[in-house]
């Protein structure tokens, strides 16, 4: 069978390197032939220039497309592989128009995998494991209050005035601003039309405790039943969110204010001049370490009082194996091919999977990736 693994884009590199090292024959596509030999060329030379018509050409049945392309790619994609009965593996969440294909994949015993990346993906691996552990202990109890948050973050590992540093797009970070989030907060559900207005502070309990910025971001809602919370569960509060260094919100407060007014061609045509500028201005330079942060927190209370709470916590910066944003993205779906291949994972359109063994073998993983990942018993 064979991987036809098209982008290699910063956030793709480690994870193909992986899977052509261990062996596997791995196709390359992409856009553009050198930087993909650049990238991987003293491993392979079986790279091709990205174009779809031959890429379907290419495909067979069985064989498995990984799409690390923009995210207009993925569907296409996908409804391809399903027709020809390969199997589809990606890092981003899931469109409507993905889900929408989950018969047509079920009825050809097609894997369709995404949001296996660092978040969504490794996020979610963390989230089973805390719902399983809670399960299997005596604290649990159906009519228990519960929390859960989820916070990640990709950060400068020395900080810079604007607090932030740029390893992707910066216009893909300024249309997010734009986005609208739910949660539940106090068992309510909470609507925030733009992240400055609902901010907070985290303290994440790392070796050295530290306090961030965090937001709700997208609707979490759709994760409580993704994460296998039963439906009579009382649930306080129920969070994913994106997490920043302290000092963010005073530093991007003209953004914010100039990001509120801007509507139609002329709004984004300015929201494209301002990401020229922020990428001019604040990426990541060649002797510059990134840091990635994830927290993600499960705690139950009965009559106001914790029973159970703990935090799977990871924190990981850039080396000499590169971006720790490209390690954490494309090794976990790297380690989702080999699963398809071997059968581990079930036909139609899924999120990272919860199968207890799946989810300790990637985490294991993980660990060897991040320079700290433990589970913190706050009890």
């Amino acid at each position: 069978m064979t991987i036809h693994w098209c982008g290699t884009g910063l956030s793709a590199i480690p994870g193909l390197r992986r899977l052509i090292g261990a062996g596997h024959d791995v196709q390359v596509w992409n856009r553009s032939v050198d930087k993909a030999q650049a990238a991987v060329g003293d491993l392979t030379d079986r790279i091709t220039a990205f174009d779809f018509d031959t890429l379907s050409a290419e495909v067979g049945e069985g064989d498995v497309v990984v799409s690390m392309l923009p995210g207009d790619w993925h569907v296409p994609l996908a409804d391809m592989c399903i027709n020809k009965g390969a199997h589809f593996v990606s890092s981003s969440y899931i469109a409507p128009e993905m889900r929408e294909l989950n018969a047509r994949a079920l009825l050809r015993g097609v894997c369709v995998v995404n949001e296996i990346g660092l978040d969504p993906g490794i996020d979610h691996l963390m989230a089973h494991h805390l719902v399983d552990d809670y399960r299997a202990s005596a604290a649990f109890d159906a009519g228990n209050d519960l929390s859960f948050t989820s916070y990640c973050g990709g950060i400068p590992k020395h900080a810079n005035a604007f607090r932030y540093k740029f390893s992707w797009s910066p216009l893909g970070v300024l249309k997010a601003l734009r986005s609208p989030s739910r949660s539940i907060r106090n068992y309510t559900e909470l609507e925030v039309a733009r992240p400055w207005d609902a901010i907070s502070t985290y303290s994440a309990p790392l070796p050295q405790p530290e306090t961030f910025e965090v937001y709700p971001n997208r609707d979490s809602l759709p994760f409580i039943e993704d994460y296998r919370f039963e439906p009579s569960w009382r649930i306080k509060e129920f969070v994913r969110g994106t997490l920043r260094l302290n000092g963010w919100t005073e530093a991007w407060k003209d953004v914010f204010a100039e990001v509120e007014t801007l509507q139609g061609p002329e709004g984004d045509e300015r929201l494209r001049e301002m990401a020229e500028g922020f990428w001019r201005d604040n990426a990541y330079g060649e002797d510059d370490p990134d840091r990635v942060v994830l927290c993600v927190s499960l705690k139950a209370e009965k009559d106001g009082v914790p029973v159970w709470h703990k935090t799977y916590v990871m924190d990981a910066w850039g080396d000499a194996r590169g971006t720790a944003m490209a390690r954490l993205v494309s090794v976990p779906v790297s380690l989702a091919v080999e699963a398809v291949l071997n059968r581990e994972i079930p036909a139609g359109v899924t999120p990272a999977p919860h199968d207890p063994k799946l989810v300790q073998r990637f985490l294991s993983e993980v660990d060897v990736l991040a320079q700290h990942l433990q589970v913190v018993d706050h009890l």
